[in-house]
Formats: structure tokens, sequence, C-alpha cells
């Protein structure tokens, strides 16, 4: 038997990752100023930081049912006897919803969706289980719902504007945290953004997210992943901080945040993910 993994863009997994363990990436959509773009192959950072920094308007939608049931008939036509599908949080996208959709009309026996409950190496680590787990279809599903469940993931922004737009944060907690100019750390808490804590500078909110890091890493061996958008100084900071504070770490990877994610933490986010235990 053999397992192909499949995953969507906003796991903004670190370049050359998904081609080195074989796993097949549906791109999400942006739209901007009215035209339709694919996340991370032809609009990427670069170009959502600039979008941001023009106030160009831009939202974010799934894959279709459709393009995701053309990546299951190609995957499957290819030589796959079965596909395991992971995906971002359903609540904050409909992505593991069209995945379910795609599935069931392309062959549900041999597809398995699976919601990571999280977002950008929180759905990578998982992803990078299954891969790990062999090309047996129900193992490498249990490893990616493990995973999933291991991951935790905090970051902060700059400003909560941009969540609350996106409408993943409510209004009376974006409203609090514009009000007393601080700096917001997040965490997702079963597939939601949830605000955690408040710091009044950047400096300092690095330092909660390595104290968070490595309160959720423990001892023992250990998955690390920074992301950021437009923010590369600040990024390999953390990650040097954090590898230096948490000794399970193997070395922290980074990557930057394409146009889904960043477009609803805009520019200077920086996130944190950890995975208990490492990819096995």
């Amino acid at each position: 038997m053999s397992t192909t993994i499949v995953t969507d863009s906003t796991a903004y997994l670190p370049e050359g990752f998904a081609e080195r363990h074989g796993i097949r990436v549906v791109p999400l959509h942006v739209v901007v100023d009215g035209r339709s773009k694919l996340d991370g192959v032809d609009f990427g950072p670069a170009r959502l930081a600039e979008a941001l920094g023009e106030h160009r308007r831009l939202t974010t939608s799934r894959p279709t049912p459709g393009e995701l049931a053309e990546v299951y008939r190609s995957v499957l036509a290819g030589g796959a006897d079965a596909i395991v599908s992971v995906h971002l949080s359903r609540e904050l996208s409909g992505t593991w919803e069209a995945a379910r959709l795609a599935a069931e009309e392309v062959d549900p026996t041999r597809i398995r969706v699976v919601d990571s409950r999280s977002t950008g190496m929180g759905l990578g680590f998982a992803a990078l289980a299954a891969c790990a787990a062999g090309d047996d279809g129900a193992r490498a599903e249990e490893a990616a719902v493990a995973a999933a469940a291991r991951t935790k993931m905090f970051f902060c922004v700059e400003t909560l504007d941009h969540l609350r737009r996106g409408g993943r944060i409510g209004a009376a907690a974006a409203l609090v945290g514009t009000a007393l100019a601080v700096k917001p750390i997040l965490h997702v808490d079963d597939g939601r953004i949830v605000p955690l804590e408040k710091v009044r500078t950047m400096s300092r909110a690095i330092g909660r997210l390595v104290d968070l890091a490595a309160e959720a890493a423990g001892s023992g061996p250990v998955g690390l992943a920074v992301h950021h958008l437009a923010a590369p100084e600040r990024a390999a900071e953390l990650a040097t901080r954090l590898d230096e504070r948490v000794p399970g770490s193997t070395g922290c990877l980074i990557s930057e945040v394409g146009a889904v994610i960043g477009a609803h933490t805009g520019p200077g986010v920086l996130g944190v993910v950890v995975l208990p235990g490492g990819v096995s």
C-alpha cells in the first residue's frame, strides 16, 4: 500500500519540505481588489505585506470541493492506495468541509480527512507526522490526529484590527487591545484564536513567547517552529532564544506566513508552534 498526504497552503511548511516528504499542497484563494490569486503560488508574503501597507482590499476563501476533488483524483490515478488530507481548523475556514465533500465525491473509502484544529506549523507538524507514520492510511490518520492534539501555538500581533476585521476574534476583545495600546498574545484553543495575555512592548511579547513555548515543550524531544510576516530579524531572534531555552530542541524551523494567515494578523506577527515529543 501507499498513502499520500495532502494539506493546504496555510501549513506554511518551510521551503522544500512538501517536496521532500511528498506532500501535496492545495492553495487557498486570496482576492485582492477583486482579483483572485492563489496563496503561496502567485501571491506570497512579500506581495501581501505590500498590499497591506497600501491598504488594498483583501479577502480570503477556501479551495472549492471541485479543486480538492481534482487533486484527490490525480493522486489516486498516480498510484496512491489511500489519501490522508489534513487541513486547518474548521473553526477558522471552510477548507475542512470542502475536503470532506470532495472525499465523499471521489472515494470516501480511500480518503481520510483530518481537522488539525490549528493552522501554520500546527497543521504542518500534523501533516509531517502523518508522513512519518508510513504507508498505512489508518496509522497516518491516527498520527496526524495525535500530533494535532499535542501541538500548542502562541503568537503576538502588532494590532488586533486585522483579526477583528476578518471575524477571527470578537470586536470587544479587539477594542480592549487597541484601547490599551498593548501587544496582545494569543493562542489557538480547540481550533479557535483566543486572547491569552497582554504586554506593553514587542520585546516583552517575545520574552513571553519564549516562556510559554518552554513551558509547553517540557524537557523531552520537541518540534519547534517560528512564524512571522515581514519580521525576519525578530523571527531569527525568537528562534535563537528558543533553541537556547528549550533543551529538547534539535533546531527551530522558521517560516514566513502567507496571505491567508497574514491577512488576518497583519505585518509584524510572530508565532511559535510547539510539538512535545516531536514528529515521530
